[in-house]
């Protein structure tokens, strides 16, 4: 049973969010009565997970400071959302979307997720400039909107690797039909604008160089993509006061280095079936990080407001040799390692329109090294690589 501080946190976090999120839908209504070219909606995510390990934290992905162990954790999925369109001309829209989530300070502190103007010259033709969301991979920017998937969260083997939710930027897209079926694609660049969490350091991976595009083909019932990104880091992880050489530091550098994101995607949606197949293959430039592969199947079916689902991912990374022969190097190394498998099983109850309920359980199974998607790593750097977890969310859009 969840301890009565730990409950209490819960009970007051969901609260706060559920009261403005009700607020904010009387704001919603209002804004769209008063001027049919100006709307608010919004979304949200009132979360609770517990895991059966204390050796480490879960997370949800790698922005997160602090994650989950046995007690129940209300921070981890909890999202609030709204986001602002205003159509100022028939080719011109302004979108302004804010989001309060658990960051890399510890904090729900609201932060601007996008910001941007869409301009339309043609109906195949779209650019967009300002602060985005990150398309690495398909369903990547609208992964804080939960109710937008059918699971609990993004499948962590194959969504962990993204921490950075937008870019400061632009991207052109083009829209082509193909007889019965459609083709898109999109070309991307802009600026991180995050900080990630490093033990009790942080990471500022702000003013790093992202690119990328995809293609995307989409017929009836399917719809495949075949993606391709970058980010260039500008500055060095705060790895001062390890007690590291000059030699060591250099060895991990990543100021200047890049990593690169390729991936294949595929849906399937029809009926009562839902389908999602993706793989992913990352490469690492610097010697601070291992490239890895990743992937996951997905498979749901709807019986009435039920949708009962299942799925199964993994994740590999590669060792990188340590020529200098330096401990702290190799523990600093390792500590980017990744070897685990995930079976999923959960439900989707669609409660009301707009309203859905989901629980699941997510049993990892992995290598006692594979440290990278969690938080407050053991002193030794091994744990014993079993962990099943427990989430229930309810996920509302409005």
């Amino acid at each position: 049973m969840p301890d009565i501080d730990t409950m209490g946190r819960w009970r007051r976090c969901c609260g706060r969010v559920l009261l403005a999120g009700l607020m904010l839908c009387g704001a919603a209504a209002r804004a769209e009565h008063h001027d049919a070219d100006f709307s608010l909606r919004g979304f949200g995510t009132l979360g609770a997970v517990r895991t059966t390990s204390d050796e480490l934290e879960f997370v949800r992905d790698l922005s997160q400071a602090r994650g989950a162990t046995t007690g129940w954790d209300a921070r981890v999925d909890s999202v609030l959302g709204v986001q602002a369109n205003w159509r100022i001309t028939p080719q011109v829209e302004a979108v302004v979307q804010g989001v309060s989530r658990y960051r890399y300070d510890r904090t729900f502190r609201p932060e601007i997720a996008w910001a941007f103007v869409k301009y339309d010259p043609t109906p195949a033709l779209t650019l967009r400039g300002g602060r985005l969301g990150t398309e690495f991979f398909m369903l990547a920017d609208s992964r804080l909107v939960g109710y937008s998937y059918l699971t609990v969260r993004p499948v962590g083997d194959f969504f962990w690797h993204l921490p950075f939710s937008s870019i400061d930027g632009g991207d052109v897209a083009l829209t082509v039909p193909l007889g019965e079926a459609v083709v898109r694609g999109k070309l991307f660049y802009g600026l991180a604008n995050t900080k990630l969490p490093l033990a009790d350091r942080q990471w500022d991976i702000g003013g790093s160089p992202m690119a990328g595009g995809h293609v995307e083909y989409q017929s009836d019932a399917w719809q495949l993509r075949a993606s391709y990104a970058n980010i260039v880091f500008k500055d060095d992880l705060p790895l001062g006061g390890l007690g590291l050489s000059p030699e060591g530091l250099a060895h991990l550098a990543v100021d200047g280095k890049r990593s690169d994101y390729y991936s294949l995607a595929a849906l399937y949606e029809r009926g009562p079936w839902q389908f999602q197949l993706m793989l992913n293959h990352i490469v690492q430039h610097s010697n601070a990080f291992e490239s890895s592969d990743g992937g996951y199947v997905l498979a749901g079916y709807r019986i009435g407001a039920l949708t009962p689902y299942l799925g199964y991912s993994r994740v590999y990374s590669r060792p990188r040799d340590n020529t200098l022969g330096d401990p702290t190097v190799a523990a600093v190394m390792r500590d980017s390692h990744l070897d685990q498998r995930t079976t999923i099983a959960g439900v989707r109850w669609d409660v009301m329109p707009n309203v859905a309920l989901k629980a699941q359980w997510d049993g990892i199974r992995g290598d006692g090294g594979s440290l990278f998607p969690y938080r407050n790593d053991p002193a030794d750097r091994r744990w014993s690589g079993r962990m099943d977890v427990f989430s229930v969310t309810l996920d509302f859009i409005f």
